[in-house]
């Protein structure tokens, strides 16, 4: 271990520490030595930052496994924790449908995370919506009601002060918000239904939710109608519109693989990769909602996206 008169300078110019480890040092990697010396940094972090060549051995760049002897110097330079970015503005295109003084109606594209987490902290929607309205960091979580899946397009309506966000999220807990999406899912589907089974976290997967035997499980109502059945690189396949009650966490992903038909290209629920399909085939498609000024009713549609749209083309229907 180090000892603990270890020298350390600062440089408040290059945002650099040093530690100059005393000749009583005993021989140990350096990610060990570095958790001793900056206790309030974790391991984990610390050899992020070895990695990311943040940390340097005797003017050399080090490795997390190499080895500190006595006399050696290391120069470290923090890094911002991740997490600190999650409320930054950031210059992401957004697809503005529709905007009044109370909400934004977004159609977010497939790929992109709505609200910052584990892993995600920068790049998401959120970030995107500081930047391009500026106003929103005085609305909790930047005025963002509801959210979609990484992979899912389609709509979201965003609050744009507290008022008109207590008002959509009322309305979305009475179940008043119309929701409805289009989803590409394996198998023959050829009756309308409706699926309210309570959803919760898998406790095999933690990524997953699940129907059975789910931690913490919450209702969750599904209503579901098929529009065509064809074939699609030699596989039956179905178009359905879901209509949301509630809205779960990969709601309708869970709810229609329990009717085994899971989406097409969705891998985490079953669903097989295609040739040309990148993601969960599922899209917001509708929104509708009651204006925060009037209560008139307010809808919308989003297009589908190119890749949704292609794949819908490739498939060969029946008539």
């Amino acid at each position: 271990m180090p000892d603990t008169d270890i020298a350390t300078e600062s440089s408040h110019v290059a945002e650099l520490i040093e530690f100059r480890l005393p000749f009583t040092q005993m021989p140990e990697r350096l990610d060990k030595t570095l958790a001793s010396l900056m206790p309030e940094h974790s391991r984990s972090r610390l050899q992020a930052w070895i990695q990311a060549g943040h940390v340097l051995l005797n003017g050399e760049t080090a490795r997390i496994k190499q080895m500190v002897n006595p006399g050696d110097k290391i120069t470290v330079t923090p890094q911002q924790a991740p997490e600190s970015q999650a409320f930054a503005p950031e210059d992401i295109p957004l697809d503005v449908l529709a905007e009044s003084p109370d909400w934004i109606v977004i159609n977010k594209p497939a790929g992109l995370v709505t609200h910052p987490g584990a892993g995600n902290w920068q790049g998401t929607l959120l970030n995107g919506l500081l930047y391009r309205f500026p106003e929103l960091a005085h609305v909790a979580r930047a005025g963002i009601v509801h959210r979609l899946d990484k992979d899912t397009s389609g709509l979201l309506v965003v609050a744009r002060h507290d008022k008109a966000q207590t008002h959509l999220v009322r309305q979305l807990q009475a179940r008043s918000v119309g929701r409805q999406y289009l989803a590409l899912v394996h198998g023959r589907l050829v009756r309308s239904g409706i699926v309210n089974v309570p959803i919760g976290r898998d406790p095999r997967v933690p990524v997953r939710m699940a129907t059975e035997n789910p931690i913490a499980p919450k209702p969750a109502i599904t209503h579901y109608e098929p529009v065509r059945v064809g074939m699609l690189n030699d596989q039956p396949v179905s178009q359905v519109v879901c209509r949301l009650e509630t809205g779960r966490t990969h709601q309708i992903r869970v709810h229609m693989t329990s009717l085994r038909h899971p989406l097409v290209g969705d891998l985490l629920y079953g669903g097989k990769q295609s040739e040309g399909v990148h993601r969960q085939l599922l899209h917001a498609q509708a929104l509708a909602f009651d204006d925060v000024t009037d209560e008139s009713r307010r809808s919308f549609q989003a297009p589908l996206a190119d890749d949704f749209a292609a794949v819908l083309q490739s498939v060969v229907w029946e008539d």
